[in-house]
C-alpha cells in the first residue's frame, strides 16, 4: 500500500501551515504538536512527515524537544528542515526519527549525501526535490537553482539514494491538487521511491498516485487540517488502489 504521511510543520513550537512556503502566509493550527501527532496516530497513521521550519529558515528554534516526544509515539517519523551537516542528520536519527530528509545540502554539498548513505543506510535517508516552475528550490524554498527535479533525482539515484520527496512549491498549502503527473513521471524517469507533496487534497488524486504502482507515498497537510479530506479517507484511497 502507498504510505500516507500527515504533515506536522513546526515553527516556534507550534503546528503551522505555510502557503507556497511563504513565512508571511502562515496559519497556526495547534499550540500542541504532540497532541496533533497523537491525533494522527489515533486516526490510523503509521508515518508522520515532520518539518522544522525554523531550521529551514535558519532561525534559532530547533524544535528538537518536540521532535523527540513525537518520535517516541508508536509510529515512524520522516523529518526534515535545516539538516545540512552529518551531525544534524545523526542528531535527528538519534532522537528517534526513522528517515531524515536532506534538501539544500543535497545541492550545496553532494558529498554529504554519500556520507549519510554510507553511515546510516539508504532506508534512513531521503532527498528533497522541491521545485518551483520546474527548477529545484533551496534554503526554505527561497532560492531557485538551475537544476531540475529529474536531473538532480538521477544524480542522487546514481549515488545510491532510494527515497525522494517531490514538492511542487506553488501548490503547497494551496489545496488545488498535487502535481500528480509530474510526480509519477519523476518516479519513472529516476527510479526513485518518490513521495508526493504539495497540494494533495482529495481521494481521486491519491488513488491515481497509488494506481501508478511506483509512487511510495503522499504527504497531506492543509487538506487534513481544514477538513477537506479525513485521514481515514486518504488511507482508504491509497489502500483501495492496491
Amino acid at each position: 500500500m502507498m504510505n500516507i504521511y500527515p504533515a506536522i510543520d513546526l515553527r516556534g513550537g507550534k503546528v503551522v501551515r505555510l502557503r507556497e512556503g511563504d513565512p508571511e502566509k502562515q496559519t497556526i493550527f495547534s499550540d500542541d504538536p504532540l497532541q496533533t501527532a497523537q491525533r494522527w496516530l489515533n486516526e490510523g497513521a503509521t508515518w508522520l512527515h515532520v518539518v522544522n521550519l525554523d531550521g529551514a529558515f535558519k532561525q534559532a528554534n530547533d524544535n528538537s524537544a518536540i521532535l523527540e516526544k513525537i518520535a517516541q509515539l508508536n509510529l515512524k517519523v520522516q523529518f526534515g528542515g535545516g539538516l545540512r551537516t552529518l551531525p544534524d542528520i545523526e542528531n535527528a536519527l538519534q532522537l528517534g526519527v526513522a528517515r531524515a530528509v536532506i534538501g539544500t545540502a543535497a545541492i550545496e554539498n553532494p558529498a554529504l549525501v554519500l556520507e549519510a548513505l554510507e553511515k546510516f543506510g539508504a532506508d534512513r535517508i531521503c532527498v528533497a526535490l522541491d521545485a518551483r516552475d520546474g527548477k529545484i528550490t533551496t534554503h526554505g524554498w527561497t532560492t531557485i537553482s538551475e537544476e531540475t527535479p529529474v536531473t538532480l533525482g538521477r544524480a542522487m539515484a546514481e549515488k545510491g539514494v532510494q527515497y525522494a520527496l517531490y514538492t511542487d512549491v506553488k501548490r503547497d498549502g494551496s489545496m488545488i491538487g498535487a502535481n500528480v503527473q509530474e510526480t509519477i513521471s519523476l518516479a519513472r524517469q529516476t527510479g526513485l521511491k518518490v513521495i508526493a507533496s504539495g497540494g494533495v487534497t482529495n481521494m481521486p488524486e491519491i488513488a491515481t498516485l497509488a494506481h501508478s504502482g511506483i509512487v511510495e507515498g503522499a504527504i497531506i497537510g492543509m487538506a487534513l487540517y481544514k477538513g477537506e479530506i479525513t485521514l481515514q479517507e486518504a488511507l482508504l484511497a491509497a489502500k483501495a488502489s492496491n
